[in-house]
C-alpha cells in the first residue's frame, strides 16, 4: 500500500505542477470566491493558512482577504523540537520570513507568541490527493495529523475546523485510511466545496 501511495503521490504532484501560472492564478482566485461567503470563513478570527509549493492551489488571494477583514493569519512553522510537528505563528504584512528545511517560507521564530493549533478557528491546509469520503493524502510527514491528533480523542479538544484546500484534479476515486488520519470537515477546490461530517 505504501508503494501505491508514492507512486499516487508522485502522478498528483506531477499534475499540478503542470497547471500554467495562468491557470494556477485562475484556480487561486476561484477558490477565494467560493470560501468567502461560507459561514464558517465569514465567524472564523483566528486563521491558519499556507504559503503554496510544489504547484499546491494557492490560498495568497484568502490571505489577503483576511486581512482586508480584520482576521488573524497564522502560517505553520516546523516545530524546532518536536519532530514532525507545528507551530502556528502570526503572518502580517512585512513579517520577517525566513526558508525552513523543505524550502518553504514561514515567519521566523522570534519572541512571536506561538498560538497553540487547538486555540485556532480554521485551518486551511494543503493536500497531495483526496477523495469525496474527506479522505486526504498528504506529503507522507504526517506533519498535520500529529499536530491535530488531538481531534482523534473521544474527550479530546474540539479545536478548529480542518478544510483541505486543491485543485479539482487532486479528487480520485478512493484512498485508504490509516488510525493516524485526522478528519477533515471539508475540501475546497476552484470548482466546488466538499462537505464532511467529522
Amino acid at each position: 500500500m505504501a508503494d501505491s501511495r508514492k507512486v499516487l503521490r508522485q502522478q498528483i504532484r506531477r499534475q499540478r505542477r503542470a497547471l500554467s501560472a495562468t491557470e494556477q492564478k485562475r484556480h487561486a482566485n476561484q477558490l477565494c470566491r467560493r470560501l468567502k461567503h461560507q459561514l464558517w470563513f465569514r465567524c472564523a478570527r483566528n486563521i491558519a493558512l499556507y504559503l503554496p509549493n510544489d504547484g499546491e492551489i494557492s490560498p495568497e488571494p484568502l490571505i489577503r482577504l483576511c486581512w482586508q477583514l480584520g482576521k488573524a493569519v497564522y502560517l505553520p512553522v516546523l516545530h524546532p523540537i518536536h519532530h514532525n510537528r507545528l507551530w502556528f505563528l502570526p503572518y502580517k504584512p512585512g513579517s520577517p520570513m525566513r526558508l525552513n528545511s523543505y524550502g518553504i517560507s514561514e515567519p521566523k521564530l522570534l519572541r512571536t507568541p506561538k498560538t497553540p493549533a487547538w486555540a485556532l478557528d480554521l485551518i486551511f491546509l494543503p493536500l497531495v490527493a483526496f477523495d469525496t469520503r474527506g479522505r486526504r493524502l498528504g506529503m507522507g510527514g504526517g506533519y498535520y495529523d500529529r499536530t491535530f491528533s488531538f481531534k482523534l480523542q473521544s474527550k479530546g479538544i474540539r479545536g478548529p475546523k480542518l478544510i483541505g484546500l486543491a485543485h479539482e484534479l487532486q479528487k480520485v476515486d478512493c484512498l485508504a485510511t490509516e488510525s493516524w488520519d485526522v478528519p477533515l470537515a471539508g475540501i475546497a477546490t476552484e470548482a466546488g466545496i466538499y462537505r464532511f461530517s467529522c
